[in-house]
Formats: C-alpha cells, sequence, structure tokens
C-alpha cells in the first residue's frame, strides 16, 4: 500500500478484514463481519466510539456495549475490546498528533482508530480501510462533524509517519504494557517476578471454558457431545471443559437445561474448595451454607451441582435486587432451588435468622484485577484509591460474616483479584486479629494463566485461567 492509496477517497471500499482477530466477549463469541451481510464499517467505528467516550465517563463496558442495537453488538464489542486493549498506546499517539486533546466524543473516535489501526499485523482490517471508514464516521455523526477535518488530518499523518510515532511512544509504560501507571507499578510491587507476564495475559483474549453439571452429565460425556456438534475441547480441574474456539451459549449441548454452565477453571476451584472436607454439625443434618454476595449464582449452583446427593441448606444473598433475580435465573436453568435473600451480607442483624453456618462462600467485591482480560474497560474504570475503599469493605464483610460460622465450620474468602492488598495481605488482617481461625491449605494467589500449583492444589489442571485469590478459614472447635 502506498501512501497516496492512503490519504485518497476510496468511493468503492472494499472492506478487507481478518476474521480470527474479531471473535471477543466475556461469555459469549462474536462472529466476524462480512462484507455481504455486516453493518457498514463507519457505522461499528461510530459506536465503539460511543462505547469508549460512555467508559472515560465512568459507565461499565458491559452497560455500554448493552446500549449497542442488538444486530450491531457482536461486531462492536469485538472492535472495542481490542481498542480497550489498546488504549494506553492510543492515547499516546494522540498526544503526538495533537497538541490539545480534543473534544469527546472527536477524541474517543480518533483513539478508537489509532487503537485498531498502530499495529497492522494484529489490525482486524487494513490500517488505510480503517482510517477512511473513521473519517466517513467522523463525518456522519452530528457530534464529530466538526472535527471530521481535524481527525483526517490527524489519520493520514500517522499512516505517513506510523513507524516514528510508535517508536516515540514506547518510552512509555503506558504505552507499552496499555494499563493505567498505577497498575503496573502496584503490579511491579506484588507480584516482582510476574508482572509482565500478568499484564501480557490481560491484553490477550480469554478462552471459553464451561463447568460441566455432575448431576446432569459427566466431563466424558459431555466433551463426546461437543465433538459431534463440531466443538473440540479439553477437560480441566475437576468438572471443566475449556473449548477449542469460543461459541454462543446457545449452540453448546444442553445448555438450556442446565448441562453446563460458563465458569472461568480458576473460579470453579470456589464449590469443592468448601464442601471438601465439610461435614455438618449433626450426622444426617443438611449442610447448612451461606453464599453472600451471590450474583450471578454461579457458585451457589456450583455448590449444588458440586454437593452430589448431600442434603443442602443454602441461602444465596445480594444486596442488589436487579442482580439478585439472576440469580434465580441461574438456578431455575439448571433445575435448583435455594433460599434467595436480598440483603447486605455486612448486616447479619437485618437477615440472619441466627443458626449458624457448617459454611459460607465470601467470594467479595474486588477490584476485578484478575479479570481484565475478560472486562478490559477495568483497568480504565478503576482508580487507584479503589483498592484500598474496597480493602475496607473486604475487611468488613470478613468481620461481619466469620461470627455467624458454627465452631469446626469453615468461611472461603475469595477474591477475582491479582492484588495482594485484597487476597493474602487481607487474610494475614483476618487472623492477627481472630486466634479462633486458622488457614488451611489453599491456592492463595492464581495469577492469570499460570496454570494450577501442584503443591497446593494438588488434582486440577486448571489450564489457561483468570487470576483469583482463595483463603480457607476454620473456625477452632469448642
Amino acid at each position: 500500500m502506498d501512501h497516496a492509496t492512503a490519504q485518497g477517497r476510496l468511493p468503492h471500499l472494499t472492506i478487507r478484514f481478518k476474521p480470527n482477530k474479531l471473535q471477543d466477549t466475556p461469555n459469549s463469541p462474536q462472529r466476524a463481519p462480512t462484507t455481504s451481510n455486516a453493518p457498514p464499517l463507519w457505522r461499528q467505528l461510530q459506536l465503539a466510539a460511543t462505547a469508549l467516550a460512555s467508559i472515560r465517563a465512568g459507565v461499565s463496558g458491559t452497560a455500554a456495549f448493552q446500549s449497542v442495537e442488538a444486530e450491531l453488538r457482536p461486531g462492536v464489542q469485538a472492535l472495542g475490546f481490542q481498542v480497550l486493549r489498546t488504549l494506553g498506546r492510543a492515547e499516546a499517539l494522540r498526544r503526538q498528533l495533537a497538541k490539545r486533546t480534543p473534544p469527546p466524543a472527536a477524541d474517543a473516535l480518533l483513539c478508537t482508530a489509532l487503537a485498531l489501526a498502530w499495529d497492522a499485523d494484529a489490525s482486524p482490517y487494513e490500517p488505510f480501510t480503517l482510517v477512511d471508514q473513521a473519517v466517513e464516521a467522523a463525518k456522519r455523526n452530528p457530534g464529530t462533524r466538526a472535527q471530521a477535518s481535524f481527525i483526517n488530518a490527524c489519520l493520514r499523518r500517522f499512516l505517513r509517519e506510523r513507524d516514528e510515532l510508535v517508536a516515540l511512544t514506547e518510552r512509555e509504560p503506558v504505552a507499552q504494557w496499555n494499563h493505567p501507571r498505577w497498575w503496573i507499578e502496584r503490579l511491579r510491587h506484588d507480584h516482582p517476578r510476574d508482572w509482565r507476564r500478568i499484564l501480557e495475559a490481560d491484553n490477550t483474549q480469554a478462552p471459553m471454558t464451561l463447568r460441566v453439571n455432575l448431576k446432569k452429565t459427566d466431563v466424558a460425556a459431555y466433551l463426546g457431545e461437543l465433538n459431534a456438534v463440531g466443538l473440540p475441547g479439553r477437560a480441566v480441574g475437576r468438572s471443566g471443559v475449556q473449548l477449542s474456539r469460543a461459541r454462543p451459549v446457545l449452540d453448546l449441548p444442553g445448555f438450556t437445561h442446565g448441562a453446563c454452565s460458563v465458569q472461568d477453571a480458576a473460579a470453579q476451584l470456589a464449590a469443592p474448595l468448601l464442601l471438601d472436607g465439610l461435614r455438618a454439625a449433626t450426622p444426617g443434618a443438611p449442610l447448612r451454607l451461606l453464599d453472600a454476595c451471590a450474583a450471578p449464582g454461579g457458585k451457589t449452583a456450583h455448590l449444588i451441582e458440586a454437593a452430589g446427593d448431600a442434603q443442602l441448606d443454602l441461602t444465596s444473598l445480594e444486596i442488589d435486587a436487579t442482580r439478585s433475580r439472576r440469580i434465580e435465573e441461574t438456578l431455575a436453568r439448571i433445575g435448583a432451588e435455594a433460599r434467595v435473600l436480598v440483603a447486605d451480607a455486612s448486616r447479619p442483624g437485618e437477615w440472619w435468622d441466627g443458626r449458624s453456618f457448617d459454611g459460607i462462600l465470601l467470594d467479595a467485591p474486588c477490584t476485578a484485577s484478575g479479570i481484565v482480560r475478560r472486562h478490559p474497560d477495568v483497568r480504565w474504570l478503576r482508580r487507584e484509591s479503589d483498592t484500598d475503599q474496597l480493602a475496607i469493605l473486604q475487611a468488613i464483610l470478613l468481620a461481619s460474616l466469620w461470627p455467624l460460622v458454627r465452631p469446626g465450620g469453615r468461611l472461603l474468602y475469595c477474591t477475582c483479584s491479582v492484588f495482594r492488598k485484597e487476597g493474602v495481605h487481607q487474610i494475614d488482617a483476618f487472623l492477627a486479629h481472630n486466634t479462633d481461625a486458622r488457614l488451611l491449605p489453599s491456592p492463595g494467589h492464581l495469577l492469570p494463566q499460570t496454570g494450577s500449583d501442584a503443591h497446593r492444589v494438588p488434582d486440577n489442571d486448571l489450564g489457561d485461567h483468570d487470576g483469583f485469590f482463595y483463603a480457607l478459614l476454620e473456625k477452632a472447635p469448642r
């Protein structure tokens, strides 16, 4: 491609794309658009830029992409995820191209185009095509029309001087790693040997991992069903299957009837960690369990599945009424029941009946720093101060729920975080103030894509997984 062609208008534009680059979503994959049935690329770029502007304004990525009309959402989300994974580089390039930050809508569109085009090998479309269609998007949107010439000039200059501009941004850690500077520094402090690998993992696409419902089938049988419909996978953990490629959930055999659920391999450790070795205070009595902070219900469902024939008296808490309904939907799909309460787990006086629990699962609110590859917006939404504020909430929840555990019972504390303040430091502080608690063998910090620690999780190959933290606490018998 010569620069003269790249700078000219292409009235009969042929969209060139790389299909393997556009398959991305947290739970169900999206297919790359085709020239025959896809919406115009300029429209997808408009919507991806609008989502980016919303995220910059504090809206979650889930909500931002959910607002896109259904038929356009797959392609827009795939583009948007790639933008979020390379936003640090795009913003550094924009600073090289423009002395002043343009208005929010124009800046979002400009950064969207730069994020997608800066690396030609990773770009889903030819860079000159992205530039042409980004300018078209600017012209067709009243909110960016006045900046269309400016966007055109910046992007044409980028095509001409790409190598020099990219070289200049290599000096900036945020551009190199595509995370906020404070996030990079925290990882360097918390994981001095692994911080680079964690950041690299964050910028990759997560695999699609399923949890097989062992009350309905087994892993080997379900792998056979997947192979029969052309969806090969491999077994991970006790009841997991990792697909070779992601697919919409409705394509999965038996999904609507609860034969499987989408759940990362690291998250699948929670239920067996709590249940293994746990017995009711009275032989033959139902095992009394609490799943605190339970929405959307994946771990509640897994507790029921992993319990096998054991009777459970299971309470599932969620503070948000809307999210609480998702727990009920999850349970209905797998054909299970639990007591679902809309309540604040940190205020037991408002919902607890006074009877102790054999086991409590506390999947505490956290920064979600371990699941950034599934939710690439998280790194740009979080502030440095959020870690401290969430650590306070985690400590409050631990202190509030620990008295509800019976002597000899257990509490499993977990977060989908790789920050030590939300993991090992939190548990060290708890143990220092609760002499009746002891830490049982636990996975601790699982870093994304590391696989399981053979010593601490002896019988599970987790494969490719998210970052997580687990600490299993047992209360001293009387």
